[in-house]
Order: C-alpha cells, then structure tokens, then sequence
C-alpha cells in the first residue's frame, strides 16, 4: 500500500472561517450589551418644584431614541402642525412633557415600521421551509408590519388613560382635604401647599404643585386652573377647575363650591363601581363558554368516551 494513502488529507481553515464566526459573536455580545443597558435605564421627568419624577418608556421606544435625531426633520413640516399640536397634548395629559416631544414619537413610530418590514422579509426565507410554518408567514408579516404602527398610539392611549383613572380616584379625596382645610380658615393657596407637603406625589399632585408654583411666580389663580385643565384634559377634572374659575369670578365662597364638587366626584365614582359590577356577569359568560364549560363537559364525559373507545378496540 502506498505510504501517501495511510496519511489523511488535513483540511485547511481559511482566515475567512475564523473571523466570520469571531465578528457574528462581537456583535451579539455588543447587541446583548445594549439592550441590557437600555432596559436598565430609566427616564426622569422635572416637577415645578426641581424634583424628578420617575417615567417609564417601553424598551422598544428605549432602543430607537438614539436613532430619533435623524428622523425628526421629517415631521418638522408646517403641514403637520395641527397633527403635532395635538399629539403634543396627548404626551403633555400622559405626564410625558419634556420627555418625549410628538416629533420624536412619531420617528419612533417611523423606525418601529422600517424596522418590522425587513425583519418580516428578512425570516420568511428561514421559515417557508418549515412544515406548516412557512405558508401562514404572509399573515405574520401583516401583523407584525401592523403592530409596528399601532403599539405606539395604543401605549400612549393606555398611559394617558392609566393616569386619567389615577386622578379620578384620587379627586374625591384631595377636595374633601382642601374643602376642610378652607372651612378651617386657610386660603387656597396655603390648602394646596399643605395637600401637596402632606401626600404622596402622584398624577394629581404634580398637577397642583404645577399650579401652586405658576401662582407663585406671578400668573393668576384663574389662569393658572384653566391651564390645568387643558394640560390635563380629563373630564371630572375639568369640571372642578370650571367650577372654580366661575366661583372666584362671581366671588362665591370656596368652602361651598368644593363641598359641592366633593359630593358629586364621590357619587361619579360610586355610579362608575356601579356600572362595573353590573358589567361583571356580562364579561364572565365568555370565559365561562369558551373554558370552564368544556371544561365540566371533558370531565363529566371523559370517563364515558373513554370507556366506549377501549371497548370499541
């Protein structure tokens, strides 16, 4: 036998094998790195008085905003005025202002939907190879692509909603504190300062302590409630700061207007809990047709099925 036959053939690694690997491994460690550090930051907003509030964004939002500042000129057109206006206020009633503007919400948006069309297109070719998987990918790539431009409005909508609902339950409350503190001989502005130092800071907190410190620094008492209710925009709200521009215009008393106003807040959350427990039969039917009944069903014909299919076999 041929000596050259006995030695086997030694494969050659070409530089090429070795740093493909080496860089695909950097960059997943350099990716792993930055999303761990960017689900770890948090995000403070400044109250009027200096302090910071702590503000939670989605870490999808946190992996773009380093992106954002290419984008933003494109949302700076003057046809997108009014859009931008009224997003801002949106942001502003969520407790996101200074945080986040409407420019660099709707860039988010844009970068969430330029992101999701390559990703779509960029897995389906790994997929339509899989048995069962790679033909129902079109209708994952519309949800995805659809996702991307929904997420954002649906987070903000539910912020702003969570911190509308904050406010409501705690309206009640703070006007039977400043009614007391009124009718026991304090102005209105010593009631908010003692509200304020005596409760733990939240959505309506800062909203009074913003108020409290606009009439401080010069702007009137009228003016000051009427710019929280529009910064605000919650209903229940608004109708208190209404009731107060009008009683401090035609000189009523202030004790009365928010015993008044405590009274009826208190009878809206009372019809809300109302309404809920009315409601509640109604959502149970579903979860009880769709689970609990089947449920019973398997477990009372169970023994009989499978009776019939041992004797059957």
């Amino acid at each position: 036998m041929d000596p050259e036959q006995i030695v086997p053939h030694v494969t050659q690694i070409t530089p090429q094998e070795i740093i493909a690997p080496l860089m695909w491994m950097v960059f997943a460690f350099a990716a792993a790195w930055y999303v761990g550090m960017t689900a770890s930051e948090v995000k403070y907003v400044r109250l009027a008085d200096g302090r910071q509030q702590m503000r939670r964004l989605p870490l999808l939002f946190r992996l773009l905003l380093p992106f954002v500042p290419n984008v933003v000129p494109i949302f700076r057109h003057k046809k997108l005025e009014k859009y931008r206006a009224k997003l801002d206020g949106r942001l502003i009633s969520a407790g996101y202002e200074g945080l986040l503007s409407a420019e660099e919400f709707m860039s988010i948006q844009l970068l969430l939907f330029i992101v999701a069309v390559p990703l779509s297109f960029g897995v389906r070719p790994a997929l339509e190879g899989l048995p069962g998987i790679g033909r129902f990918w079109n209708v994952g790539m519309i949800l995805m692509i659809g996702y991307s431009l929904i997420y954002p409005v649906s987070w903000l909508k539910q912020v702003r909603n969570g911190r509308h609902r904050s406010m409501q339950k705690a309206l009640p409350y703070v006007l039977d504190l400043m009614t007391l503190s009124v009718e026991a001989g304090l102005d209105f502005m010593t009631a908010i300062r003692k509200i304020i130092e005596r409760r733990a800071m939240d959505p309506l907190g800062e909203e009074l302590l913003r108020v409290f410190h606009e009439i401080q620094v010069g702007k009137t008492r009228r003016q000051a409630l009427r710019d929280m209710g529009l910064r605000v925009d919650q209903p229940d709200l608004s109708s208190v700061v209404s009731a107060l521009v009008q009683a401090d215009e035609l000189g009523v008393s202030l004790g009365t207007i928010l015993r008044i106003m405590a009274d009826q807040m208190r009878m809206k959350r009372f019809q809300r809990a109302e309404k809920l427990a009315y409601e509640a039969p109604v959502k149970m039917l579903g979860p009880l047709l769709l689970l609990i009944f089947p449920a019973v069903m398997l477990f009372l014909l169970g023994p009989i099925l499978a009776q019939a299919f041992r004797s059957a076999f």
